[in-house]
């Protein structure tokens, strides 16, 4: 049986590493009340570098499908803070935006339309 250079029990910790910094940034970024931009693009940049560390450092490739996971997953990270900074979450948008010209919210005037028709001032 081939050797690629790392024992099993490395290679688990090379998994456990990657996953305990995800945690440890999600929840500082919870914590800090970030925006989930700037929480995926942190996610991302650890996991890149993560990937480029384990593809330099492990001898013999040992690590390069994990570092290929890990890039990949980064990449994916990076778009995903890329969709949120181009249609962010409703509840992220500015609450000037949802109001209309007569400065109710939406919701006010979806709840007010049916009474409009009972009674006019001018009758």
């Amino acid at each position: 049986m081939t050797h690629n250079g790392i024992d099993i029990d490395q290679f688990i910790l090379l998994t456990v590493y990657p996953t305990i910094t995800l945690f440890i940034i999600g929840i500082v970024a919870k914590r800090l009340a970030l925006s989930e931009p700037l929480k995926y693009a942190s996610l991302a940049s650890s996991c890149i570098v993560f990937g480029i560390i384990y593809f330099l450092a492990v001898p013999n490739g040992g690590a390069q499908g994990l570092a290929a996971v890990l890039i990949l997953f980064g990449a994916i990270l990076f778009l995903m803070a890329r969709k949120y900074i181009i249609h962010p979450r409703d509840e992220e948008e500015n609450p000037v935006q949802s109001k209309d010209e007569t400065g109710r919210d939406e919701t006010e005037k979806t709840s007010t339309a049916s009474f409009s028709n009972d009674t006019s001032p001018g009758q």
